[in-house]
Parts: structure tokens; C-alpha cells; sequence
């Protein structure tokens, strides 16, 4: 398929004019004109660019790309090389931020609540552009019983904060650095809040509101929509695809 068809498709099918983002949604880095194979992954960090130039990719699709807000404007030193390996070998570069977290169908807290098993998903739309998102297990669960399939889902311990003796049934998850929504997960009355980050204050909440909350990893609750996205377009338009994944233990 030709790029701007693919560009045109993901800015609809994505709704990238819903959201408010820290970087630009879509394409980035402008490539080849054709587009045969797409590689996905999380990040686009000089590993995955390296491995897209070795498996033949004309475009590059990626949760985390370039041009945060706030960074340097300058293309120098990793961010040069990075680009520079793109435009060398003629690879488009689209990124997804806040728009995969939030599809309802393949974004990340979609596929996470999948992945788990969980019950009735849905997401909180009165909060944060729809990113926080809810449910229920089929039984209910200790902490440690949670934590023991979080990392059978995820391939990595997570780090569980205490919040009590309580059980856990109901649940609160939004992927990525979302532990500063745990205040709000509390006040929907759920028993536990899961995201991939953690800070120093998040214990404190975590005790004082008596709800449990785990630290999945960031990269780890957030591989699953990128490659989705990846797996739903080369199905829609016969494109070859490939997930690469770059472990990262954060």
C-alpha cells in the first residue's frame, strides 16, 4: 500500500484528533512511497531501528517516537543516529502514543485486560482521555496470586505495594507511567491499580487508601498494542509484518 494511505487509514482508525499528546501522532520520519513490510515495536531506540534495516522494513511503526515535547530540537548524538539509520535506508517512521493506549479494539489497555482475563473491560471516559480503564476477575484473587500471573502475562516480577488484607476482585489499569492515577483508581472503589511505573510517593497512596497496586514495567504493559496494530493491518492489507521486541527491565 502507498504510505499516505497508510498514514490517512491509522490518523482515522487511531482518532488522532481526540487527544492531547506529549509528541505527534502519525508519521514522523518520511520514507520509501511503497510499503510492503511493517516491523512493530515499543520504542524507537537505535536496537529496534537496526533490526528493522536487517528485516527489510519499509515502515517502522512504534508507541514511543520522536519529538517529545520539551527534548532538544537539535539532531545531534543518539537522536542523529537514530534518524540518520532511518533516512539511509529509506524507513518510514510512525509513532502512536496516547491514541494506542486508548483504542477500545487493539490499544494497549484493551490488549492488557485481554491478556489477563479480566472481565467486562472498560474504560473510565470522565478521566484522562479515556486511558484509565476498569474491570473485574472471575474470582477473587490475594495479592500474591495476582502478582504470579501478572508475570505469566508479562515475563517480569512486578513490584506490589501493600495495600491491606483485602482481596482482590476489582480492578483499575491504565499501562505505561500511570501510577499517579492511583488516587483516582482508589475513588472508583477497586481493589487494586496496575501500571508499569512507580514513584516514591505512590506508597504512601497505596497504604493510606488501602488498595494494592503492582509496577508491571512500562515497556512490558505496553508491547501488546503495537503489535496488534501490527497483526490487524497486515490481515486488512496484506502486508507483511513483523513484532520485534527490544527487552527493557523498566
Amino acid at each position: 500500500m502507498q504510505r499516505e494511505e497508510l498514514r490517512q487509514y491509522l490518523h482515522e482508525f487511531l482518532q488522532l484528533d481526540k487527544f492531547r499528546d506529549y509528541a505527534p501522532n502519525g508519521l514522523q520520519v518520511e520514507g520509501k512511497a511503497e510499503i510492503r513490510k511493517i516491523v512493530t515495536g515499543v520504542t524507537a531506540c537505535q536496537a529496534l531501528i537496526d533490526r528493522a534495516v536487517e528485516a527489510g522494513a519499509d515502515a517502522l511503526l512504534v508507541h514511543h517516537g520522536f519529538f517529545w515535547k520539551n527534548e532538544p530540537e537539535v539532531l545531534t548524538g543518539m537522536k542523529q543516529r537514530r534518524i540518520k539509520t532511518l533516512l539511509l535506508n529509506d524507513i518510514n517512521l510512525f509513532g502512536y502514543h496516547l491514541p494506542l493506549d486508548a483504542h477500545p479494539m487493539l490499544g494497549n489497555n484493551a490488549e492488557l485486560g485481554r491478556v489477563l482475563g479480566v472481565i467486562e473491560p472498560e474504560a473510565v471516559e470522565t478521566v484522562a482521555q479515556g486511558l484509565l480503564w476498569q474491570g473485574g476477575l472471575d474470582s477473587p484473587m490475594t495479592a500474591k496470586d495476582l502478582s504470579a500471573l501478572l508475570e505469566q502475562c508479562l515475563g517480569q516480577v512486578p513490584l506490589h505495594l501493600d495495600g491491606g488484607d483485602r482481596s482482590i476482585q476489582k480492578l483499575a489499569w491504565c499501562t505505561g507511567g500511570a501510577q499517579d492515577y492511583i488516587d483516582t483508581a482508589a475513588a472508583l472503589g477497586v481493589d487494586a491499580f496496575i501500571s508499569g511505573e512507580v514513584s516514591e510517593r505512590t506508597f504512601h497512596s497505596a497504604v493510606e487508601q488501602g488498595i494494592h497496586y503492582f509496577s508491571a514495567g512500562h515497556h512490558a504493559t505496553e508491547r501488546f498494542g503495537i503489535k496488534a496494530l501490527g497483526e490487524y493491518l497486515a490481515h486488512e492489507f496484506e502486508l507483511e509484518h513483523e513484532f520485534i521486541d527490544i527487552p527493557n527491565p523498566v
